[in-house]
């Protein structure tokens, strides 16, 4: 049973990476058929999205860590001996980004304000039945 952990947590790490079904088994040392059998258990599923998710968020804290310097750069662009057509690209890309980087901001705000109040909702339906109940009523 260790085996199978070790070679689930291989093969997990090489679908994670972007690697084809086939090549992730290959590199592991099992069946492409073994892979497949895999990714069809639902904790399987649920540990691969996970290391995707934990994977996705490690690159964008180490991206958010340059964004104070690619700020910084796009700043540079505007002294006035940097020519008038570079100037204007570089404006209007900090425009473009500051806008999407604050609507950001403001949407994860509004799901979260979301999110605690319905947590907070009396008379929360629970997830089973909760339709067919408030049709009987």
């Amino acid at each position: 049973m260790a085996y199978r952990r070790r070679s689930d947590e291989k093969l997990l790490l090489a679908l994670a990476c972007g690697a084809s079904v086939e090549s992730a088994a290959r590199s592991v040392g099992v069946s492409p058929r073994t892979a497949h059998r895999r990714l069809k258990d639902p904790e399987f599923q649920r540990q691969l999205q996970k290391l995707k998710r934990d994977m996705m968020e490690r690159a964008s804290s180490i991206l958010a860590a340059g964004t104070l310097e690619a700020a910084k750069s796009f700043l540079a662009f505007q002294d006035p001996s940097t020519p008038q057509t570079v100037r204007l690209g570089a404006a209007r890309s900090i425009f473009q980004y500051s806008l999407k980087v604050q609507e950001r901001l403001d949407f994860e705000e509004r799901i979260t304000a979301l999110e605690n109040c319905s947590a907070k909702a009396p008379g929360k339906k629970s997830s089973s039945g909760s339709e067919a109940d408030s049709r009987k009523r």
